[in-house]
C-alpha cells in the first residue's frame, strides 16, 4: 500500500504539471480531472488503488488535507484588504455563513430525516465554500477587486466559523464513541487550547525564523517549507493538549499573516503550489471510490436537498447584499459563485474518523452536493462567457482593465531590461507598454505608481492579453517592484 500510495503521489504531480496549461486554457475545474483520474485508478476502473472510508490511509490524507486547507486559507488572508472590506466581509462570514448553514441543516432535518446534531454537521460542512475550486475564478483576468477579495475572505475564513459548529455538534451525536465532555471543558478545548497552541507555535516560529534570517539568511523556497512545518507543528501541539489541531493550524496561519509578511509571501510564492498538489491528491483518493457513494443515495428527497444546499447561499447573499453598494459584476459573482468541494468533504469526514456509525450516510449526501457543485459551478466557468462582459475599450463593467497578450515574445529579446534601456527606447520613439505585475498586496501598499502603466495580475501575465489587442511588435516591459 505504501509503494502504491507513493506511486500515486508521483503520478498526480506529473499529471498536475503536464495538464496545467491545458486546464487553464479550457477553464475547466482541475478537481474534475483528478476525480476522474481517481475513478479510473480505483476499484470501478483499473483497480490499482482503493481507499475505503474507514481506511487509515484516507484518514491520514484527509487530516493533512484539512490542515493544509485551513492553514493555506488563513496565511493567504490579506489583513489590509480584510480591514478595507470589513463591513462586507462581516456580513458574508457572519449572517451569510450562519444562515446558509441553518437553511441546509433544516432541509436535512425535514427532507432526509436527520436528527438535530447530524443535520447541524451536514449544514455546517455544506455551507463551506471551497478555496480549491475558487481558484478557477480567482485566476481569471478582470475579476473586480471587491469580488475577488470578498470571495477569497469567505473561502478563507468561513471554515473558522463552521469548524466549531461541526466539533460541537459531534459531542451530541447518539452512539458516539467516548464520553461526552462537560460544556466548560469543551469550550476550553475548542476555543482556548487549539487556537492558543496555534498562535504560540506561529509566534515562536516567526520569532526564531527572524533571528536566523537576520544572522545567517534563509532561502525563500525553504521558508515556504518552514511555514508548512509550522502548520503541522501547530496541529500536533494542539492535539497533544487535547485541543483542536485544525483550529490551531488556522490560528498559526493567521499569526504568520499578521506578523511576518515576508514569510507569508514566501509561502504564497513556493509553498502554496506544494500544498495544492497534495489537495489534488486528496481529490484523487476520494475519487477512487468514496465520493461516488453520493450517487447511491439519489432520490427525490436527496436531489431536492442538494438543490437547496447549492442555492441557499445565493438566496441569503442576494437578499443581504442589497444594502451594500456593489457594482453589478461584483454582486453577481459574489452571489452566484459559492462552490462546495474539498472543505465540505473534509469537514463531514470528521465524525466518520471519530467512529460515529452514521457518518457514511452524511458523507454520501455531502458527496452528492459536491459532485453537483463541480458540474454547476466549475462547468459554468467554462461555457458562461457573460460572467465578466467586456466592452469595446477592453474593460469589464466594473472598469477593471483586461490586459492579455497572446503573441509570443520577440525572439532573442532579453529576459531583463534596465530602466535606462527603457528610457532610451521611449526617447527613440519605440512603442513601449509598461505592465505593472506586482502582487495585489504590494500594489495596494505602494505609495506611487508609474504613469501610463497597465495594471494586470501577476499570474500568466503574458498570456492574459487579447482584450487590449496590443500590437505584436511593441515592447512589453513588465515590472514587479
Amino acid at each position: 500500500m505504501l509503494a502504491t500510495t507513493l506511486a500515486l503521489i508521483a503520478f498526480v504531480i506529473a499529471v498536475a504539471a503536464l495538464f496545467s496549461g491545458l486546464m487553464e486554457k479550457a477553464r475547466a475545474p482541475e478537481v474534475a480531472l483528478f476525480l476522474i483520474l481517481g475513478l479510473v485508478l480505483g476499484p470501478h476502473g483499473l483497480g490499482l488503488v482503493d481507499y475505503p472510508i474507514a481506511s487509515p490511509v484516507l484518514a491520514t490524507i484527509a487530516t493533512i488535507g484539512l490542515v493544509l486547507v485551513l492553514f493555506t486559507d488563513s496565511v493567504s488572508i490579506d489583513v489590509a484588504a480584510a480591514k478595507a472590506q470589513r463591513r462586507l466581509a462581516m456580513f458574508v462570514l457572519g449572517p451569510g455563513t450562519i444562515l446558509t448553514a441553518l437553511v441546509i441543516a433544516v432541509a436535512g432535518w425535514l427532507l432526509l430525516g436527520l436528527g438535530p446534531a447530524p443535520a447541524a454537521i451536514l449544514g455546517a460542512a455544506l455551507a463551506s465554500t471551497d478555496p480549491v475550486l475558487m481558484r478557477s475564478l480567482m485566476r481569471r483576468p478582470g475579476v473586480p477587486d471587491v469580488a475577488r477579495q470578498t470571495l477569497s475572505l469567505e473561502s478563507g475564513l468561513n471554515d473558522a466559523v463552521l469548524l466549531p459548529v461541526v466539533l460541537i455538534a459531534m459531542l451530541f451525536l447518539d452512539n458516539m464513541p467516548g464520553q461526552r465532555a462537560a460544556p466548560s471543558k469543551m469550550v476550553i478545548d475548542l476555543f482556548l487550547l487549539g487556537p492558543g497552541a496555534g498562535i504560540l507555535v506561529g509566534f515562536i516560529g516567526v520569532t526564531v525564523l527572524e533571528r536566523v534570517r537576520r544572522h545567517f539568511g534563509v532561502r525563500r523556497d525553504y521558508e515556504s517549507l518552514y511555514a508548512i512545518g509550522l502548520a503541522l507543528a501547530a496541529y500536533a501541539a494542539a492535539e497533544a493538549l487535547h485541543g483542536s489541531g485544525f483550529l490551531a493550524a488556522f490560528a498559526a496561519g493567521l499569526t504568520i499573516a499578521a506578523t511576518d509578511a515576508e514569510l507569508c509571501d514566501c509561502f504564497l510564492d513556493f509553498g502554496q503550489a506544494g500544498a495544492e498538489i497534495f489537495l489534488l491528491f486528496t481529490f484523487v483518493a476520494l475519487g477512487a471510490s468514496v465520493i461516488w457513494t453520493g450517487l447511491d443515495v439519489i432520490s427525490w428527497q436527496a436531489v431536492l436537498f442538494a438543490v437547496i444546499a447549492l442555492l441557499s447561499r445565493s438566496a441569503v447573499l442576494a437578499a443581504g447584499l442589497k444594502r451594500h453598494n456593489l457594482d453589478s459584476v461584483s454582486r453577481r459573482l459574489i452571489v452566484w459563485y459559492g462552490p462546495r468541494g474539498l472543505s465540505s468533504l473534509l469537514l463531514v469526514l470528521l465524525p466518520v474518523f471519530a467512529g460515529w456509525p452514521g457518518g457514511q450516510q452524511l458523507f454520501s449526501y455531502a458527496s452528492l452536493v459536491v459532485l453537483l457543485s463541480i458540474i454547476g459551478h466549475g462547468g459554468a466557468l467554462m461555457f458562461w462567457r457573460g460572467v465578466l462582459p467586456v466592452s469595446a475599450t477592453g474593460e469589464t463593467e466594473s472598469g477593471d482593465a483586461l490586459v492579455n497578450v497572446t503573441h509570443k515574445p520577440r525572439e532573442k529579446a532579453p529576459e531583463r531590461i534596465s530602466i535606462a534601456e527603457v528610457r532610451r527606447l521611449q526617447e527613440a520613439g519605440e512603442p513601449v507598454h509598461l505592465l505593472d505585475v506586482r502582487k495585489q498586496r504590494d500594489y495596494r501598499k505602494a505609495d506611487a505608481t508609474i504613469a501610463g502603466a497597465l495594471r494586470m495580475p501577476p499570474d500568466d501575465a503574458a498570456l492574459r492579453a487579447a482584450e487590449l489587442a496590443l500590437p505584436k511588435h511593441d515592447w512589453l516591459v513588465a515590472f514587479c517592484a
